[in-house]
């Protein structure tokens, strides 16, 4: 039993943060359909408290779920491919970007695609969003996450059952069926999928010319994340720390971060144009530690 508590403890330690995602898109999922069995429940009311609203009045009474609705799936199949994308997503940036920048990129996603929703509604009540239901669904985040990709590196390949695509053309067929899928029956989900498609590219279009644009949501998601944990203040010992050196107006940790991201983009920009097993171990492992930061 020992030998397998290590094991488990072993392969729980090695989930990455976007499999953790996948399994609480699983768990909402389940959640939902037990209420709409169980329950005198539409299938659309099962999951009313995570869903967004489009109409503003309505948002404003729950306004965490601009983020919830992502977590929340009524077919199957929309929840299906979304997270056999978010896997494949999650593996290509525990590999290459910071796991907190990878969030960043996917819950800016998420947040965009439902502000475009709401807007869009607001704008033009009576146009294409007239009767669509509230939004729900992971896409807008997976969309970012997939342009994001497919802009930072256009020229990398990947292999779709026996063809090597590279990803500027899965990206552009993307957006062409998110732009079609407006005038489809699901024209509130492809509005949000637009709003991640943006987000994905200026995102990084932005990190390409060496601004990250998610440092300050990051900020704001450390704080509240540090909200929720405890705080031991009792008998600890008061350590007074030397103020940081500044160099050009930079601390050194930010000059160490700096170098960091050049070492990865000039990885990137190999695989871009050779592929992954071009790399030499050490740029391999160099990789996977960024990762996992």
């Amino acid at each position: 039993m020992t030998s397998l508590n290590y094991d488990i403890k072993d392969k729980l330690s090695r989930i990455t943060v976007f499999e953790k995602i996948i399994g609480a898109n699983l768990v909402i999922y389940i959640l939902g359909w037990i209420i709409w069995k169980s329950q005198d429940y539409a299938r659309y009311d099962s999951l009313s408290w995570l869903s967004l609203p489009k109409e503003f009045s309505e948002f404003i009474v729950k306004p965490w779920s601009i983020f919830t609705y992502g977590f929340a799936h009524f077919g199957f199949w929309h929840l299906v491919f979304n997270m056999m994308i978010l896997y494949f997503v999650g593996r290509s940036f525990s590999n290459l970007f910071r796991v907190k920048m990878s969030l960043n990129i996917y819950f800016l996603g998420i947040l965009t695609g439902g502000l475009a929703f709401l807007l869009v509604f607001a704008l033009m009540p009576k146009g294409i969003l007239e009767f669509a239901g509230p939004l729900v669904g992971a896409s807008a985040g997976v969309h970012a996450c997939l342009i994001f990709l497919s802009s930072y590196m256009p020229d990398y390949e990947i292999r779709l059952v026996r063809i090597n695509i590279k990803l500027k053309y899965i990206a552009i067929a993307l957006v062409a069926f998110d732009i079609l899928g407006l005038f489809g029956d699901n024209p509130g989900g492809n509005v949000a999928h637009l709003g991640g498609d943006v987000l994905g590219f200026y995102y990084a279009t932005r990190l390409k010319a060496g601004k990250d644009i998610g440092k300050g949501f990051e900020a704001i998601m450390d704080r509240l994340s540090n909200l929720f944990k405890s705080s031991k203040k009792a008998n600890l010992k008061t350590v007074h720390r030397k103020k940081k050196k500044h160099y050009a107006g930079h601390t050194k940790d930010e000059f160490d971060e700096f170098n960091k991201q050049k070492q990865i983009d000039l990885i990137l920009d190999k695989i871009s144009k050779s592929g992954y097993d071009s790399l030499s171990q050490a740029e391999k492992e160099f990789l996977f530690k960024a990762g996992k930061k």
